[in-house]
Formats: structure tokens, sequence, C-alpha cells
């Protein structure tokens, strides 16, 4: 037996999956989006790296060594993990308040918060909790995306004007500030900067295909040397060591624990939401079948481990995963080779950061930041969703406004808290069968004028009947045994019900025993078979009554047909359910001449149907 194909290796080093599949086509293309990944990645890291307050080459490290733990632990085939803009805007706004960027201090609490943020990960992903994603509302993403782009200019204000913005001030204070010193900027530094926005713009715009980070940057460049930037004071990135990152365990105490778990709970939150949507995203589009929970292990061993080659927080990144996907790759490999060609083209181009001029970098970046808005899905949640538009609001006012960490778990817990009330209130309606349908399906009454029996009450309830819903639940079955529309029996179709809970079944009971005191009864049928076996199982079966509980509405309607009253059924002209055909039509009916007294006339059913449900 291969030892290489035993269940366990394989989920303990999840490469083993894919690392079979690599020949010599698949390395040949895998080079190829490698090496496209290694010249966008480079201008990228570097801008991300500033903007979250750490220098430069942070980003570089970060865009090799997390993407190497990703791809060989992670289970996506096209993922590549590596800085992200919004982890870098919330790592600066966590710790600028606490330590200057850029130093020793910074730097240090940076890659702790990295290793916090890992190990949440990791504890997500062995708690096998890889579907929590799923229950984050995609409004929270983008209203906290829309805030962080935001964001993101704003922090470019001071480089691109050339402009000594206090970095204490808010949002609204800065612009503010920025404004009133107009007069004060560096023409020098703004036309770097706005050289490389033009030429950002344009190249997105009309040659989308091309490397235009790189030749933003290099524009950039150009335009510093043509102006002699360096001479006049302009800020460089300045030079990028080409020595290997130094290796060692982040430096942490009980007081930077208590301070910065909490923080490193929304990153980790945040880190996982980007990596798994993108990787979803991809996945549809290759026909893979992903694994959440190897993705949250992959994701956080890529920042426990990154945190220790100085690293900073990563994720997957849109940009580099899909140019992966688009450049042909294969496999995992692809990640690997793009990590080892930047390390090659660092040491080459390292030098050159002396001529790189910060207002470059800005303008760059603030077309990144502008191209980051979904404007489709904002237009499309404020046209469709006033509850998804009040999470969306909420999240992009909380990100300007406040803590990110604080803007993220805002808009999660809103989003969490207007799920819960939809599910708190399920939509409960009454059905009848249509006589115009081949089959008589059962029609909402809602949309479509039936007539009812006069005894029988048909409803069904569309939602989970839980703890949350029992109220609402409760008072619907009230307002269903009173006024002119009561019957004195009550079906409930549960066939749209997922689950039953002590609670609900609770309420169940009672309410079977209220309608028995007002002379009727309350009937259940066509419950999934999980929550069957609860009721059967807890003893409420019992208690409510297993006669009063059935399989399908065919069978309750049978069954409950016979304990209707006879005398009201032989006045009745209605005649809906396929029983009522057994009894003579009431003489004052104008049956028409050769029409069989004994039967209302309505279609046949179809062969194999039931007009009893």
């Amino acid at each position: 037996m291969n030892p290489l194909a035993t269940p366990g290796l394989r989920r303990a080093l999840p490469f083993l999956r894919w690392w079979p599949r690599v020949d010599r086509n698949t390395l040949r293309a895998d080079a190829a989006a490698g090496l496209t990944n290694a010249v966008v990645v480079l201008p990228q890291g570097v801008a991300f790296a500033i903007i979250a307050g750490l220098p430069p080459q942070y980003g570089l490290y970060t865009a090799i060594f997390p993407a190497i733990i990703a791809a060989l632990w992670g289970s996506s085939w096209h993922l590549i993990s590596g800085p992200t803009l919004a982890l870098s805007i919330v790592i600066f706004s966590t710790l600028a308040p606490i330590a200057e960027p850029g130093t020793a201090e910074y730097i240090g609490l940076a890659l702790a918060l990295t290793f916090f943020c890992g190990l949440y990960q990791l504890a997500f992903g062995f708690a096998r909790l890889g579907a929590l994603v799923n229950f984050v509302s995609p409004a929270v993403v983008t209203g906290f995306i829309t805030g962080a782009a935001l964001l993101v200019v704003t922090s470019q204000l001071r480089h691109i004007l050339g402009v000594d913005i206090p970095r204490e001030l808010g949002f609204a204070e800065t612009w503010v500030y920025a404004a009133s010193h107009l007069p004060d900027l560096d023409w020098r530094v703004a036309v770097i900067g706005a050289t490389s926005f033009a030429v950002a713009v344009v190249l997105r715009h009309w040659r989308p295909s091309w490397p235009w980070l790189l030749l933003s940057m290099l524009s950039g460049v150009a335009a510093g040397i043509l102006l002699n930037a360096p001479a006049h004071g302009v800020d460089t990135v300045g030079a990028i060591p080409r020595e290997p990152p130094p290796v060692q365990l982040p430096e942490f105490d009980l007081e930077i624990i208590r301070m910065l778990a909490p923080e490193a709970l929304a990153l980790a939150l945040l880190g996982l939401i980007e990596a798994a949507s993108i990787a979803r995203a991809i996945a549809l589009r290759s026909n893979q079948r992903l694994d959440g929970n190897q993705e949250f292990i992959g994701q956080g061993l890529s920042n426990v481990v990154g945190a220790c080659f100085s690293s900073y927080a990563s994720s997957g990144s849109l940009t580099r995963s899909g140019i992966n996907y688009a450049a042909g790759a294969k496999t995992p490999l692809s990640a690997l080779l793009a990590a080892a060609f930047l390390a090659l083209i660092v040491l080459v181009l390292a030098p050159w950061g002396e001529w790189l001029p910060t207002a470059a970098m800005s303008g760059m970046l603030i077309v990144v930041a502008w191209n980051l808005v979904d404007r489709d899905s904002i237009r499309e949640t404020l046209r469709t969703s006033r509850q998804d538009t009040a999470i969306l609001l909420v999240t992009f006012a909380a990100t300007l406004l406040f803590d990110l960490a604080f803007a993220i778990l805002a808009g999660v817990l809103l989003s969490l808290v207007l799920f819960l009330t939809r599910a708190a209130n399920p939509s409960i309606f009454s059905i009848a069968p249509d006589p115009s349908h081949p089959k008589r399906r059962f029609r909402n009454l809602r949309r479509r004028d039936l007539s009812e029996c006069p005894q029988l009450k048909i409803i069904r309830i569309d939602g989970p009947l839980f703890f949350g819903s029992v109220q609402p639940v409760a008072e619907a079955l009230q307002r269903f045994s009173e006024g002119a529309d009561a019957r004195p029996h009550l079906l409930i179709v549960c066939s749209g019900v997922p689950y039953v809970d002590s609670a609900a079944a609770q309420m169940l009971v009672r309410e079977r025993e209220r309608w028995q005191e007002e002379g009727g009864d309350l009937y259940l049928c066509a419950l999934r078979i999980d929550s069957r076996l609860f009721l059967r199982r807890s003893g409420y079966a019992s208690r409510f009554g297993l006669e009063n509980i059935f399989i399908t509405k065919a069978e309750a309607i049978e069954k409950i047909f016979d304990r209707l009253d006879g005398d009201i059924c032989s006045r009745c002209t209605a005649r809906i359910f396929e029983e009522c055909q057994r009894i003579p039509p009431p003489p004052e009916l104008d049956i028409p001449e050769g029409h069989d007294v004994n039967r209302v006339e309505m279609p046949n059913p179809a062969p194999g149907s039931s007009t009893r449900g």
C-alpha cells in the first residue's frame, strides 16, 4: 500500500492530494502563472506594507512565506495568500494609536497581532467551523471594503500632497485639515502622485491585461528622476534590504495579549471571509470541490508561521488569485513558484527603492482603493433589500467613524440579529386545493382566490419552529381560531419547517389543548423525518397525540374528514376535497340536466395524484 494514500497522512499533509497531479505540462503552466504573479505582487506588497505602517520589505515577506504555507496546507488550487488592502488597513488602524508606525515597537505588535490572528483561525479550522463565514452577510463585507477604500484614500493624502497631516486625526478631520492646508502642498510631490495616478487609471481602463500596477510605479519613478525629487527632499520608499527576514517567535506578554486579542479576532474573521469568498468564487469556475475547514487551517498556519518569518497578517489575495487562475495555473505549485520568483526579483531590484517616491505609491494606491469598491453590489443591495442596505450602511459608517475591528463585529452582529429576526417570524399562510390545476395543487390563498372548507382550515408554515419563533406562531394560531374566518379544525402543513425544537413542541402541545377546549382540534402533517423522530424520542408526539400527526396532506385530510360534522358537509357547496364527492349534493344546488347528482363537477385528477394534498 502506498503510504501517501493513507487518509490520515493526507489529512495532515494535504499537499499530498494534489502533488501527484504535477507533471511537465502542469509545471510549465504553473511557472508562467507564478512569474506573472511575482511581477504583480512586487509593487502591491510594497504599497500594502506602507498602508499597514510597516517598512516595505515586510509586505514582500508577507507575499512570500504565507503564500507557501497556505498553498501547502490549504485546499484551493488557485488561491494565493499574501498582503491584502483590507487587512493592512485594520492593522494600521489598530496599532497606530498604540505605537509609532515603522518603529521596532510597532513592528513587534504587528507580528504579535498576526500570530494571535493565526491562532484564532487554526482554532476555527480544528473546530470544523469552515461554514462559519456563510453566516456573515455579503453586505458586511461590501460595507467594510467600501469604507476601507475611503480610509486608504484618506491615509494617502499626506503622501500625495506633501502636507504633514497629524496621524491622530479622524476621517473627517483629516479631509478638513488637508483642504485648509492646500496652499502648503509640495508641487513636486503632487506632480509625481498625479503621474502615477493618471498612468494607473489609463492602463487599468484601456489595457487591463498589462501589468498596470508595475507600470504606474515605474512612471512615478521616472517623474521623480525628471524632477530630481531626492535632491529636493521628496520622501522615497528607500532601499529594500536584501538579507533574509529575522526568524523569531513574536514577543508578547499578558498586557499585549489582553490588548490585541479582541482585535485579532476581528482580523481573523475578516481574513477568513476574504480567503473563503475568493476561493469559493474561483472554485465555481474551475469546478473544484473545496474543504472549508482545511482552508481555515491553511490560513491559520500561514499567519502563525508567517509571523515567525516577519510577515504580517495575510489572507487570500483577490488580484493574485484571479491572475493565477487566468494565467492557467493547474496546481498550488504556482503559488510556491510565485514566492520563489518574487524572492529573486527582490534581490535584483532592492536597491532601486531609493528612487521610488512615496507619492508614486500613493497615486497607485488610490486607484487600487477605488477599484476595490464593488459599485454593482452596492447598487443591487440598495435596490433590492432594506435589511441588507441597513447592514451595509451601518458597517460603512462604523468603518469610517470607529475602530475597524468594531466595524466588522458590528456588521456581523447586526446581520445575525436581522437573520434571527427573520427566522423568528416564519411565513404562515392559508392554502387550499386549486380545482383548475390538473393535479389540484394546493395554492397560497394570498395569491389565488379559492374556496375553503367551512370546517377545516389548512395553513402552511415556512421557517424553523424554535424558541425564537414560538410567540409569533402562537399568536398566528390564536388569530386562526378567532373571527369570522375561524374553523373548528386546523391542519398545519410542515413541509417548509426545517426543524422543531423543544420550546416549539411544547407550544404545539398547548395549542392543541386550547383548540380542543374550544371544541375543535389541531393537526400536523408533512413533518420532516428528523423532526418526527425528535418528537417521538422526546415524548412530545405522544403528548400532542399520535393520531393527529400525519405523513402527508392526503392522509391527513382523509382521516380528518371522518371527524367533521356530517350535517355541515351535506349542506356544503364548496366540495374541495375528494372525500366530499361521496356525499350527495344539497337539493338547492342547480344540477345541470344529465349531470351525475352524486358528484360536483370538477376536473379529474391525473393518475397517481391526490385531490387531498
